[in-house]
């Protein structure tokens, strides 16, 4: 993509690294939730399997 007429590759290089981390940020602030949702996921198919 870099490399289409127009488009500068450091730019396009800066632009994945902030995407990379958003992304990353995102994962940090879900990890808290991660044992609450594991018990909810199993508490619903423990609910779901007669």
């Amino acid at each position: 993509m870099a490399r289409i007429d127009g488009r500068n590759l450091a730019i396009s290089w800066i632009a994945g690294v902030m995407c990379a981390g958003v992304i990353l940020a995102l994962v940090w602030f879900a990890i808290p939730i991660m044992p609450t949702m594991a018990e909810f996921v199993g508490e619903s198919l423990r609910n779901a399997v007669p």
